[in-house]
Order: C-alpha cells, then sequence, then structure tokens
C-alpha cells in the first residue's frame, strides 16, 4: 500500500474540535482526523481555537503524517481519527519516510 499527503491545506472541524485533512492511499483519497486533544497534548496548542490548532497541525505535520501513515497501514487504508493515546502507543514512530 502507497500512502502519501498531498499538499492540502487542513481543515478546521468547529463543531467536533477537529482538523481534517487527506491522505491517498494507492492514489484514492481518504479523509482523516486529528482530535483537538492530540494537538494540545502533543503539538503545544494550548486552546482548542482555530488559529491555535491549525498552527499546532503545521508544527507537527511530520510526525502528524508518520503516526497518520502507520495506521492507515494497520487499518488496510480506511478513515482514521488521531486520538491522543495514539501518539504514545509504541510502533507509532517518527519519520517513515513518507512522500510528500
Amino acid at each position: 500500500m502507497t500512502i502519501t499527503f498531498p499538499d492540502e491545506a487542513p481543515v478546521f472541524d468547529g463543531a467536533n474540535l477537529t482538523v481534517r485533512f487527506t491522505a491517498a492511499v494507492d492514489g484514492q483519497p481518504v479523509i482523516c482526523i486529528i482530535t483537538a486533544e492530540a494537538l494540545e497534548d502533543h503539538f503545544g496548542a494550548d486552546s482548542p481555537l482555530e488559529d491555535t490548532l491549525l498552527k499546532a497541525f503545521q508544527h507537527g505535520r511530520a510526525r502528524i503524517r508518520s503516526v497518520c501513515a502507520e495506521a492507515l497501514d494497520q487499518n488496510d487504508g480506511e478513515s482514521v481519527v488521531l486520538h491522543s493515546g495514539l501518539f504514545r502507543v509504541e510502533g507509532m514512530e517518527p519519520d517513515r519516510g513518507l512522500k510528500a
């Protein structure tokens, strides 16, 4: 399975306090989500405000994509929601050598 991340801006979802972004799995778009809690716990967001979460996403983009790719690999390329605890799981290591 080939997983890449298009160079698209992430989208804030205020109703669910998440940030949505797209991965491409074998060329097909897959919606991926990271929670505000994960961005606060691991990437320096100090509030659930849109600007703060999007800045934290940009700051942690490489790690977020790495963990996302591992999660996609483990669930056969289905959409994923990245919760805070997932960033503490062994095997969800940074720098999988992903293509941008």
